[in-house]
């Protein structure tokens, strides 16, 4: 009784303050002020997402929980006596009708892997769908149903329109439950994600988002889409009032790409890799506070070295659109269109300057050339392969990165244990460059006892010493 009573004396100061500031509403139309009639022209476009796949689980012997037999048999033991069985993996999302013809729009992880998608409809019909379009890259998928009458659908908005403070709804199926409609604001924009997708640059909303919106609308005022509902950040795995949206350009973005590709999602390559502007740099170039980015790493050949871009360059913008974060940067590339070109600002020097970029596709130059390195050397069994700008941003590494890379290792060549990871690139062995696998594969198979590697992980350098026994 007591705990209920303090809660109530807890809440009064507050009701108290409320009733003083608040206005009482003066017309039938104050009273009347709504989201309802906003959610009941855009929720039918919002579908439920269900998925099934199945994965191979092997089952566990009991006795392998008892520490008598787990001293005999390890490791190996937790799948003595078992069975490996076909498991179906249930999953569900939500997702947004684009086009009437039946387009949708969802979160990749949603349908990814998926051998069954079914979508429902408001009005509760069930089509199956198939996937049309994936792009890692940005955590987004097309997927295709087919209604015998046109559907309704929500239009895109341009999302650099947007300003924090605008009033969002976010529609979508939470936990299952079926769909639900939750209001906020844009808290944030640019906001970055780290793990959800490439590009890191997001919408931020307090209207809740929690497990199963994902895919889901996130809706302006004026009844258009601006983003695509795909996280959040929770220590609880509920909502908190943060969760993330991809923008509704990003989208576009894909449209057009399938519309002038074929279905491949290829994004324009710079060949520029940068690094922002500290609050040291910034006093350095005499700039009041930090701004742009700062050109580190130019891929000969590319359109940023065909613009004139030098290292030490500070980029302010590309297209008018200015740029502060590496992730701003790759956002905006990935909205541009192949084939185009657009402008991009820079200071040299305390000078400004204007360069035209074009936008071309990456290309896979050199060649990959994967080899698989046998031999009585350290690196028998590794898989190693020519970095070209197509394999970098195919392995999700920065698109201006060269030289040779690790991508694997045979199974059935026995080597030896260094340590050396996927997506580390070979620098030198025994002082000699390593410009490409022919030249790796070459140096290593001249016999020697003692190797030194130099190859580098996350943009360190590191060297090995081995000694192979007699």
């Amino acid at each position: 009784m007591f705990r209920y009573a303090l809660a109530f004396y807890l809440l009064i100061p507050f009701a108290t303050t409320f009733a003083q500031d608040a206005a009482v509403p003066t017309s039938q139309a104050q009273i009347q002020l709504s989201f309802a009639p906003l959610v009941k022209r855009t929720a039918p476009a919002v579908v439920n997402i269900y998925t099934k796949s199945h994965v191979s689980v092997q089952d566990q012997s009991p006795f392998m929980n008892d520490p008598f037999f787990q001293q005999f048999f390890g490791q190996r033991g937790m799948t003595f006596g078992g069975r490996a069985r076909d498991q179906v993996i249930s999953s569900l999302g939500s997702g947004v009708i684009i086009k009437p013809e039946g387009i949708i729009v969802t979160s990749l992880h949603v349908v990814k892997d998926a051998e069954q998608i079914s979508v429902v409809l408001s009005d509760n019909r069930e089509f199956e769908a198939t996937v049309t379009l994936k792009d890692p890259r940005a955590d987004l998928a097309f997927i295709k149903i087919n209604a015998p009458e046109p559907l309704p659908f929500i239009a895109l908005r341009d999302s650099d329109t947007l300003e924090v403070g605008e009033l969002v709804l976010a529609i979508g199926n939470p936990f299952g439950v079926g769909k639900t409609v939750t209001s906020g604001i844009v808290s944030a924009l640019a906001r970055r994600a780290e793990g959800v997708s490439d590009y890191s640059f997001f919408i931020q909303t307090d209207a809740a988002i929690n497990p199963g919106n994902s895919g889901g609308a996130l809706v302006g005022m004026d009844g258009r889409l601006i983003g695509i509902n795909t996280a959040i950040y929770s220590h609880s795995g509920g909502s908190q009032g943060i969760g993330f949206a991809i923008p509704a350009n990003m989208v576009a973005s894909l449209l057009e790409s399938k519309a002038s590709q074929g279905g491949q999602v290829i994004h324009p390559w710079l060949g520029l890799s940068v690094q922002p502007v500290t609050a040291e740099i910034a006093e350095s170039l005499g700039f009041k506070a930090p701004k742009g980015v700062l050109a580190k790493n130019i891929f000969p050949g590319s359109p940023a070295q065909k613009a004139g871009i030098q290292p030490g360059d500070v980029v302010l913008s590309l297209g008018g659109a200015a740029l502060n974060t590496a992730q701003d940067l790759q956002y905006r590339m990935a909205l541009s269109k192949l084939g185009s070109s657009s402008e991009v600002q820079l200071l040299r020097a305390g000078k400004p300057i204007a360069a035209n970029v074009e936008f071309i596709a990456p290309p896979e130059t050199p060649a990959r050339d994967i080899r698989t390195l046998k031999g009585r050397h350290p690196l028998s069994g590794v898989i190693v392969a020519n970095l070209s700008p197509a394999l970098a941003i195919e392995l999700e590494m920065a698109d201006a990165a060269q030289g040779v890379i690790i991508i694997g290792a045979d199974p059935n060549i026995q080597g030896l244990n260094l340590g050396l990871m996927r997506g580390d690139i070979i620098l030198e062995v025994n002082s000699t460059k390593i410009p490409s696998t022919q030249a790796l594969e070459q140096i290593m198979n001249v016999r020697s006892k003692n190797w030194q590697i130099a190859y580098m992980r996350s943009g360190q350098v590191m060297t090995l010493s081995i000694r192979l026994p007699q």
